[in-house]
């Protein structure tokens, strides 16, 4: 009889127990957000956006002409902006190409923020509100380097989306992403936020939103929205190496998707920043050489002649530690200060050179399309290249060795060098970080080619490059 009062009791403690945890809200509950409601608030702001291009083929690999040029590299090679879904196979006669992406109201009167690679090129572009009401949009302008656009249709009383400040986002927080993946009209997908300020290749001007958030193609353009209902950024590329999700995708903060929609709105272009350096990261070794405890800032590996950071005293081998009192803990942050600051202005700069903390003050010029804002040092070159990890060093049976990303069509290493060849010595130094290959090349003598030795697809290479 004991056993049983003491049974009974200890079921009506657990019940009164789930009963309180569910009329106060158990901490876990309190922090999950209404999904659905996030999702009914902000859907009638999502809109599908239908690109046509005239004239255009898909061509024997299936892929659609609008499709952008891929960074390579083992990461590159998986990035996949993925804003359509084309028939695959050959195409015998020039048709017009569709492309399918996503977008979101700004504005009651019809400005609509997309990417830039959903509608770059097209000839036509209509906008599909959540009522089904379709518009035929006009292209306000586009910027490239942010992979942002900005749409026109002609409408009232539309509704709108909330905008958020990126600049608070934080690793670990709930974002809803919506838009139509594969043409599937508002498709709602939730994650967290797995990472904040990514730099990925050939990517300057962008520190990406990461996040688990399953997107797909189509879902590009679309919006990112957090806990508070707010638009925190602009889902634009994946991580893929089918072309659909695989646990990571990518988002433009909306402060820089928003600095870009201003521009366009008011002069129909974007203007950024130049400064006029060219820089590298500081690795332990180069940070040790100059007497520093750790590896914060940007080297500057080359100062353009007849630029501002030239007219304002900035020297090679100067560490850009701060830009506008905004501290560049990595050299791929600096661009992206280098280009949100405006043009005309005083900019101040925060340097250690020969161990000495200096200011200087920069008056900025427009960055043009034959200038780079704090590019690479090996920008000179149209040459990108990573470190190789150890992992990968011990399965290639190799002691060091860096892996070239990208290499730019106009590059004296065009149609030597490939994305994913392994650099083991260059003018036999051994490669082991990007410095190692920008010293090797200013080195280089004049008027004879320089001799590299790589590993392409695993196979021992040598080739002899011509760099005049």
């Amino acid at each position: 009889m004991a056993f049983v009062t003491t049974r009974r009791a200890a079921v009506f403690l657990a019940v009164a127990f789930a009963a309180a945890m569910w009329l106060l809200g158990s901490p876990a509950q309190a922090q999950y957000p209404d999904f659905a409601k996030l999702a009914k608030d902000n859907a009638p702001a999502v809109v599908n956006i239908n690109t046509v291009t005239k004239g255009q083929q898909s061509g024997r690999s299936g892929q659609p002409p609008q499709m952008p040029n891929l960074p390579p590299g083992p990461m590159g090679d998986m990035l996949r902006d993925f804003f359509e879904q084309m028939p695959q196979g050959p195409m015998p006669r020039a048709r017009p190409a569709q492309s399918l992406g996503s977008g979101f109201i700004i504005s009651e009167d019809g400005y609509v923020i997309t990417n830039a690679h959903v509608v770059g090129g097209a000839d036509e572009i209509s906008v599909r509100l959540s009522n089904q009401k379709e518009y035929r949009a006009e292209l306000i302008g586009e910027d490239r380097r942010t992979d942002v656009a900005l749409l026109k249709i002609d409408a009232e009383d539309l509704p709108t989306v909330t905008i958020g400040d990126s600049d608070e986002v934080a690793v670990g927080e709930w974002v809803l992403a919506i838009g139509a993946p594969f043409g599937l009209d508002h498709s709602a997908t939730h994650g967290i936020v797995s990472a904040i300020g990514r730099d990925l290749p050939n990517e300057t001007y962008v520190p990406f939103i990461q996040t688990d958030a399953p997107v797909n193609p189509g879902n590009s353009g679309g919006p990112l929205i957090n806990a508070a209902g707010e638009v925190i950024g602009v889902n634009s590329q994946i991580y893929t190496s089918s072309g659909g999700y695989m646990g990571i995708s990518f988002a433009i903060p909306v402060n820089v998707a928003m600095n870009v929609a201003d521009q366009l709105k008011d002069t129909g272009e974007v203007s950024r920043g130049y400064l006029g350096v060219l820089i590298q990261p500081v690795t332990d070794e180069l940070a040790r050489s100059f007497g520093l405890d750790d590896t914060q800032g940007a080297l500057v590996a080359q100062v353009q002649p007849d630029t501002p950071a030239a007219e304002a005293g900035l020297e090679s081998g100067d560490i850009i530690t701060e830009f506008n009192g905004k501290p560049v803990k990595r050299s791929g942050q600096l661009p992206r200060l280098v280009g949100a600051a405006p043009v005309g202005e005083p900019a101040e700069v925060t340097v250690i050179r020969n161990g000495e903390e200096m200011q200087f003050e920069v008056v900025l010029s427009e960055l043009d399309d034959a200038a780079v804002a704090g590019g690479s040092a090996l920008s000179s070159y149209g040459l990108s290249v990573a470190p190789l990890e150890k992992a990968d060093r011990g399965s290639l049976g190799v002691r060091y060795g860096i892996e070239v990303q990208s290499v730019d069509r106009d590059s004296p290493f065009a149609g030597s060098l490939e994305p994913g060849d392994v650099l083991l010595e260059v003018n036999r130094a051994p490669m082991r970080s990007e410095s190692d290959l920008i010293e090797a090349l200013s080195a280089a003598p004049e008027k004879r080619p320089v001799a590299i030795r790589l590993l392409r697809r695993g196979q021992p290479l040598f080739l002899a490059v011509d760099l005049d």
